[in-house]
Formats: C-alpha cells, sequence, structure tokens
C-alpha cells in the first residue's frame, strides 16, 4: 500500500495525539502493513472502522504498539560486531578519557533490555566492576513503557540468556528458580526512561551511542532529523553504533564510517556555537543591562537556586542558597559532585540525571534539613535548561522552604484530629445514651413478660396440684387393689404349696426348655436336693440318682401336647444310696389357650416286694389320688 489513504493518516495523527506515538516518520509499506495485521485480528474492515475499535477498546492499544515496534532483541545479538567493539572500539575510547572520568553510553531502542545489559557486561570485563560502578552511565532508551518496564526488572528466563556466555552468565546473573536476575549493584548504573527519537530532546555527551535497527523503520526526512540528533548527542569524539540494514552513505557530514561492514561510525565534528560558560565574578562588569537585571534577580529570589551546567559543573548560585547550604561565588565553577549539597540533605545528582535524560521538571518533597538547632523542611524542583533548538544547557535547583506550610498543615491536621476524636466520643456518647435508652426500655418489657409467665406459671402449678392430688387419689385406691390381689396371690401361694407337701409322690414341674420351675418336699426327700438348689436348672442336667437323659423322650411326648400322660419305669439309686425302681409319669401343663406350656412329673419309688398279679401296687390308690390332684392343674 504505498500511497495510504487519509482514513490511514487520520489513524496516525489519533495515534499521536492521544497515546503520545508519532507513527507519521515510519515507513508506510512495513507500517501499513502491521496496521493491516491487526485490522484482521479484530476484523475491522478498513482504517475508519479500526479507528472507533480503538476508541472503544483502550486495550487494543498495546497489541497494536506490540505490533509496530517489533521489539526483536537479545544478548550478544550478531556477536562478531559485539567482539569488534570490545576488542577494538572500547579500548581506544577509554584511552581517551582521564583515568577518574565519566563513561556516558545511550543504548537508543533498548527495547526489553537485552542490549542494555551486555553494554553493561562488557564495560565491567575492560574496567573492572568496582571502576565500572564509579564512571559509567549507561542511558537506556524506548518509547514502548511496557518493555521499559520488563527491562528495569532484569530478569530473564533460560532461553533469554542463552546467548550470554556461560563465564559472563554465571558472573553477572543471579539464577532464582529458572529466572536470571542482573546483578543488583551493576543495575544502578543502569538508567531506564521513556524517549522517543522522532520528539524528545537527545541525551548529551555520549561516548558510545548504541541504535541499531531503529532507523530502518523511519522514512529518509525522519532518518535524517533522527541523525541529526544523535550528531548533537554525541561527545567530539562519540562513536556511533547501528544494525546490519543501515548504511549512512548519506549522512557522511555527520558521520564517518570506523567499519562500515560492523556499522560502527565516529562524529564529525562540526563547528557549532558552543554554550558559554556562565560568567564568572570578574566577568559580570561586562554584561549588559539586561543581563544584569536578570543575574540580580537571579540573586535575589527568595527561593535557595543554583544553576548546574549539562557537564556537572556550578554555574551560578543566589545569596538564599549561600545563607541556607553555604554555596557561594566562590564554587562557581566546581564540579557539583564535590559540594555537600549534592548529596546532603538528600541525593540530587540522580535526580539531575533523570531531569537531564527524561526533559522534564523533577520535585523531591518532604526533605527534613536540620540547619542548627532548627530543622527546615524543603521541596525541591529539579528543571533542565534547554536552548532554542532543544539542546540541554542544565538544569536549576530550587529549593522551596516549606516548613511554615508544613507546621500550618501539621497543625491543621492535629486540630482535624482533635475534632475528630471530639466529635467521635459525642458520637459515643449518643450511642450509649440511645443504648442504655434501649436497654430500659426492653429490660421494662422484659419485666412484665416475665410478671405474665409468673402468673401463668402460677396458674399451670395450681392446675398441676390437682392433678397431682387426683393422681394421689387415684394411687391409693391402685394401691389397696394390689394389696388385695397380693393378699389373694400369698393365700394361692400357700394353697398350692400345701397341696404339694400333702403328696406323696415326688413333683417336678418343667418349662417348655426343660427348666425346672416346681420342686416339692417329697422329691428333696427322694433325690437329696433342695428347692433353692433345682428351681431354673436344666432338668436333664441334674446330678441325681435317676438317669434322667432317658426321661427326655417322655417329657418331649408330653410338651408336645397330645394331651395323654406318658409313664416309664426307670431304676435309680435314692439319697440314701439305695437302689430303687421308679417310676416316672408325665402330663401337660395346661396354658391359658389349652396348649401345652409346661411338663408336670409325678416320681415315685416302684419296689419288687410291692409288685402284684394284676399290676398294681399297694401305692396305687395313693398314686392315683396324686394324680388327680395334679392331673388338672394348668397355668392359669
Amino acid at each position: 500500500m504505498s500511497q495510504p489513504n487519509a482514513s490511514f493518516e487520520t489513524l496516525l495523527l489519533h495515534l499521536k495525539e492521544n497515546r503520545g506515538f508519532d507513527f507519521t516518520g515510519y515507513k508506510r509499506a512495513s507500517l501499513t502493513r502491521r496496521v493491516d495485521h491487526r485490522m484482521a485480528e479484530v476484523r475491522a474492515a478498513d482504517y475508519a472502522e479500526y479507528l472507533e475499535y480503538l476508541e472503544v477498546h483502550t486495550e487494543e492499544f498495546t497489541a497494536l504498539f506490540n505490533t509496530i515496534l517489533i521489539n526483536v532483541t537479545s544478548f550478544f545479538r550478531d556477536p562478531e560486531a559485539w567482539e569488534y567493539l570490545r576488542a577494538e572500539i572500547l579500548p581506544s575510547m577509554l584511552a581517551t578519557k582521564a583515568p577518574d572520568g565519566v563513561i556516558r553510553v545511550w543504548s537508543a531502542g533498548c527495547a526489553s533490555g537485552e542490549e542494555a545489559y551486555t553494554l553493561a557486561m562488557i564495560l565491567a570485563e575492560a574496567l573492572g566492576v568496582e571502576e565500572f560502578r564509579q564512571r559509567v552511565k549507561i542511558y537506556a532508551t524506548d518509547v514502548d513503557e511496557e518493555g521499559l518496564t520488563i527491562a528495569r526488572h532484569a530478569t530473564y528466563d533460560e532461553r533469554q540468556v542463552r546467548a550470554v556466555p556461560a563465564e559472563l552468565l554465571e558472573r553477572y546473573f543471579d539464577q532464582v528458580g529458572g529466572r536470571f536476575f542482573f546483578r543488583k549493584d551493576l543495575r544502578r548504573s543502569v538508567i531506564f526512561g521513556r524517549n522517543d527519537l522522532v520528539q524528545d530532546a537527545p541525551i548529551s555527551k555520549i561516548d558510545l551511542l548504541v541504535c541499531r535497527n531503529a532507523l530502518m523503520y523511519f522514512n529518509a526526512e525522519t532518518q535524517s532529523r533522527i541523525l541529526s540528533r544523535l550528531h548533537f548527542a554525541l561527545a567530539p569524539a562519540g562513536v556511533l553504533y547501528l544494525g546490519k540494514a543501515e548504511m549512512l552513505l548519506s549522512h557522511t557530514e555527520l558521520f564517518q564510517p570506523i567499519d562500515l561492514k560492523r556499522r560502527v561510525f565516529r562524529k564529525v565534528p562540526q563547528h557549532s556555537a558552543v554554550l558559554a560558560e556562565a560568567p564568572s565574578p570578574q566577568a559580570r562588569p561586562q554584561m549588559g543591562g539586561l543581563d544584569l537585571l536578570r543575574h540580580a534577580a537571579l540573586l535575589a529570589s527568595p527561593l535557595a537556586q543554583v544553576v548546574v551546567t549539562a557537564d556537572g559543573l556550578i554555574a551560578l548560585c543566589n545569596r538564599q542558597a549561600e545563607t541556607l547550604f553555604g554555596v557561594s561565588n566562590r564554587d562557581v565553577g566546581r564540579p557539583f559532585s564535590d559540594v555537600a549539597l549534592s548529596y546532603r540533605p538528600v541525593e540530587l545528582r540522580r535526580y539531575i540525571e533523570q531531569a537531564h535524560l527524561e526533559r522534564r521538571t523533577m520535585r523531591v518533597a518532604d526533605i527534613a534539613y536540620l540547619r542548627g538547632a532548627e530543622t527546615l523542611h524543603l521541596e525541591v524542583q529539579v528543571s533542565p535548561l534547554t536552548d532554542a533548538d532543544a539542546g540541554l544547557l542544565g538544569v536549576i535547583l530550587s529549593f522551596h522552604d516549606v516548613t511554615g506550610s508544613r507546621r500550618l498543615r501539621e497543625e491543621l491536621q492535629q486540630t482535624n484530629r482533635q475534632l475528630e476524636a471530639a466529635y467521635e466520643e459525642l458520637q459515643s456518647t449518643n450511642e450509649e445514651l440511645e443504648t442504655t435508652n434501649e436497654e430500659l426500655q426492653s429490660t421494662i418489657e422484659e419485666l412484665e413478660t416475665t410478671n405474665e409467665e409468673l402468673q401463668s406459671t402460677n396458674e399451670e402449678l395450681e392446675t398441676m396440684n390437682e392433678e397431682l392430688q387426683s393422681t394421689n387419689d387415684q394411687l391409693h385406691v391402685i394401691n389397696d387393689e394390689l394389696h388385695d390381689r397380693t393378699d389373694d396371690l400369698n393365700q394361692a401361694k400357700q394353697f398350692l404349696e400345701t397341696i404339694l407337701t400333702g403328696l406323696r409322690s415326688g413333683v417336678a414341674v418343667l418349662d417348655p426348655e426343660m427348666r425346672v420351675l416346681v420342686w416339692n418336699r417329697r422329691a428333696e426327700d427322694l433325690w437329696g436336693l433342695r428347692k433353692d438348689e433345682i428351681i431354673g436348672q436344666h432338668f436333664l442336667n441334674l446330678d441325681i440318682g435317676l438317669p434322667t437323659q432317658e426321661l427326655r423322650p417322655l417329657i418331649r411326648r408330653t410338651l408336645t401336647g397330645d394331651g395323654g400322660q406318658h409313664e416309664i419305669v426307670l431304676p435309680a439309686v435314692n439319697r440314701r444310696g439305695r437302689p430303687i425302681l421308679i417310676r416316672v409319669v408325665g402330663s401337660a401343663l395346661n396354658g391359658t389357650d389349652g396348649s401345652a406350656s409346661g411338663a408336670i412329673l409325678l416320681m415315685e419309688q416302684d419296689g419288687q416286694d410291692n409288685y402284684h398279679p394284676d399290676g398294681a401296687s399297694p401305692d396305687l390308690s395313693e398314686r392315683q389320688d396324686d394324680q388327680a390332684h395334679l392331673g388338672t392343674f394348668d397355668c392359669r
């Protein structure tokens, strides 16, 4: 797209006015190609529609800038050129510097910082770490704030540091987990800031300027403007290091090649107006009337002010600065870093460097300065001074005494705190009174409720008392009935005991599990075991002279409830140890429903001397009487 339409130019103007990015000097072919790529991503039909999309979706600006500003960078990119810089350029450059001279390096278009830290490693290797910290300042700039943020963090993954030689990686990086952090003590010498090569003023007095693969995105007119700024930035013997795609064949009046293959150039000196240094006290009488007026106005300013040149020399100081800090006309021409004001009451040198770099006023607020027994509170304003061509002349330091306003502010804050405390106390008292009133009202309501509950409880107690009295009467009646029934049961028990005692046969009454329920006196005499030893025992497990196991079939037939009597004669041994014959007759113990709920066993002696031909024994009549007594007995 060689001839962008008006909509595209409107889009570029919008980016410049609303976001501060001036892409009007970029080559249209590559610029439109990248914008078209973003348009395809968001499905915008034309530039006008894409502009509307940008106004609605502000996050798209970041994606667009990342697409246009191709931040392709790496450590030691093009190793051959870096090696040439290390072996050939740096030694000759360092040889021309004073032993303690400051070395100023500018990495223009630093992206995410790899190039700046590569310069730091090369210079630290050439000078030594300690001398590097004292002498080297590396200014790294870019228009991409996101990239600058990454660069300031100085942390990279394993893929990003792959090109760093192993010995340098070990010496200049600290590994934490899978990340590599550039050394913190050396990082202080690398100053990152935003600078647009097209619009912003350049940094001055640069010994080595590295601007690789940035010019190729601009058109010829913009390139010329940028190269003029880079020429101004370089010191008289400064070196410019460009990328592979940048030749400078048409700018020989600004730069001459040192090594064209590796794109290394030296600044061509030009005769230009040199900034005059601040007039010394001896030269002041020759100043014109207007200059004298300006000078007198600065000296009489109620603010303490000090002017420092771009080279770091004190150019001027007024009477208030002399009164506050002891800086006088005798210090004019001295390096500012040599006077105590440069670091006390606050370190000002880094703010001066930042003002040089960013070309904007820096403010340092709330500085406590002890002067004798009095503590002053100051606010320092560091303002860059530039000429008509945006060249840096120096900075002016203005010290505002804010002690009075600070004291008033503190008193006001104290008064506000007291008022707030009083208001809170009143509010708290009011809330407490309201709470107390509510508690009293609640107490009254609770007392009334309690009174009603007590009355209700009293009525319930009276009702319960009546019910208890009625229940007590009923219990008396029930108790009398129980006494009567107990008497009846005792009489029945005595009657049954009398019957069992009067029987001439031994009687054993068994439950369905063959446990002994009844054991009469005759059974005790016959077998020698008392009733309290027998009751509850399993009949077949009794250790008596009777072979109880042989009675199991008779007892089973009796418990089946066929209604008949079953008889068996067994040899046994009585309690005196004499062998006898025992006749056992079993009959069922009938329950309330007529079924057998147990068995009644009659046990009597049947001797051979009592045998009769008709089969009756002399005691048969007695046995028949016993059977008559028990045959009709049931559990009812």
